[in-house]
């Protein structure tokens, strides 16, 4: 058993350094075409985060003082409960200042000099308002009355920043993928063809290995496991570059120091999840690609 992990180790590393330039092209072409993927997935988690507030059809948004009384809470809630003809009563939302906290830590994640500066004290409760009218104007009509409510801090309108971040997000999502899945196709007929190449290269020793009695499958596993550690090669440089791409963003982000753009960092261990799933597809963009390769050009 150790002699044939140790010669199928062999001649993966033989195989490397037979075919040096077609190996480094499928190499950088899976790490480029993985970056995008794994690109597109923080950039969705980025613009997620920055909806976070909005989701659930919530189109405005009451902030209450962090020292409202409990009279002027109940006061706004029964006022904003009073137009059923406007709102959806039945999906009126009340967070606390701890839920409002919880939901802040997200929203800020990339911007701790303002999540300094709140505390589940100190920090606004909220409304979340879900319209029945389709009007916006009668939407923000409806919220420059409530403005003028004691105990109210602020409204925030959701048509300010939805209809731009959803269509950005969109376009985004449709560009990374469609380009990444081009590139990761490139990628595996790359490394089908750096095996096949390698098997055309070496049909004499198949011929003879074969006459002396070894199994179709003793010959494949050194070219099956060379295209699996280039693309798993591939999958480690991407992700070192989405490393290097959210590290550079967050500081970019933090330095600016802006609020709405620290809610497009994405600093919740959610990068660590895509760099493992980046690290898979990898692996088996890889043994597909010399899988079929190895099946097909046995007979050389």
């Amino acid at each position: 058993m150790l002699s044939r992990i140790s010669y199928a180790l062999r001649e993966t590393a033989a195989g490397f350094r037979r075919n040096a330039t077609l190996t480094a092209a499928a190499i950088i072409t899976s790490a480029v075409s993985l970056l995008l993927v794994g690109t597109t997935f923080l950039i969705q988690r980025a613009f997620d985060n920055l909806l976070t507030r909005w989701k659930g059809d919530v189109e405005l948004i009451v902030y209450v003082r962090s020292d409202a009384t409990a009279e002027q809470v109940q006061l706004i809630e029964g006022a904003l409960k009073s137009q059923p003809s406007i709102i959806d009563v039945d999906r009126l939302r009340y967070l606390n200042q701890a839920e409002s906290y919880a939901e802040a830590e997200r929203l800020f994640a990339g911007d701790p000099g303002t999540l300094r500066l709140l505390t589940p004290e100190n920090i606004p409760s909220q409304f979340k308002v879900v319209p029945i009218a389709e009007d916006s104007a009668l939407v923000r009509e409806l919220g420059e009355q409530f403005r003028q409510l004691a105990g109210v801090k602020e409204v925030a309108y959701a048509q300010d920043v939805f209809d731009v971040v959803s269509r950005v997000s969109q376009f985004i999502r449709v560009a990374t993928t469609t380009m990444s899945i081009i590139l990761l196709v490139v990628a595996v007929g790359l490394i089908w063809n750096t095996i096949r190449t390698a098997m055309f290269a070496r049909r004499r020793e198949i011929e003879v290995m074969k006459l002396v009695g070894a199994t179709n499958w003793f010959i494949r596993i050194p070219f099956m496991l060379e295209g699996l550690v280039q693309g798993l090669v591939g999958g480690i440089l991407s992700c070192l570059g989405l490393w290097g791409l959210n590290t550079a963003w967050t500081n970019a982000v933090t330095d600016f120091n802006d609020t709405e753009l620290a809610a497009l960092v994405v600093t919740d261990g959610y990068a660590s999840w895509i760099m493992v799933l980046l690290l898979g597809i990898g692996a088996l963009a890889g043994a597909i690609g010399s899988g079929i390769a190895a099946s097909r050009f046995l007979d050389v």
